[in-house]
């Protein structure tokens, strides 16, 4: 009995352990925050207007769906984060545009 207890007990660790190991995406969630931050820096400094910010946080909205969506099942394909991985590199450069279109605040 204690060893089927033991037993039933290891299973369910590594089951969860594998569950949270597939659905984590530190690099996706580093890479938000950071794209966040470019963000408020342009807002703060003029580079980027009241319209451009709401576009840009539209977007920020967009990739955070992508990455809830893709961990609803439990796991993160490669495909998957392939996909997050494209459309966080197609709002990287928007962000770039936006600061760097000579628009000002």
């Amino acid at each position: 009995m204690k060893k089927t207890f033991i037993l039933a007990c290891m299973l369910t660790c590594t089951s969860m352990l594998a569950t949270a190991q597939s659905t984590n995406t530190p690099k996706f969630d580093k890479r938000q925050e950071n794209q966040q931050k470019r963000i408020d820096e342009g807002v703060k400094n003029g580079s980027i207007t009241p319209k451009e910010q709401a576009r840009l946080e539209k977007e920020q909205q967009h990739l955070q769906k992508k990455e809830d969506k893709a961990k609803a099942d439990g796991k993160v394909t490669k495909k998957e984060r392939a996909s997050m991985q494209h459309a966080e590199n197609k709002t990287s450069a928007d962000i770039h545009r936006k600061k760097h279109n000579g628009q000002h605040n």
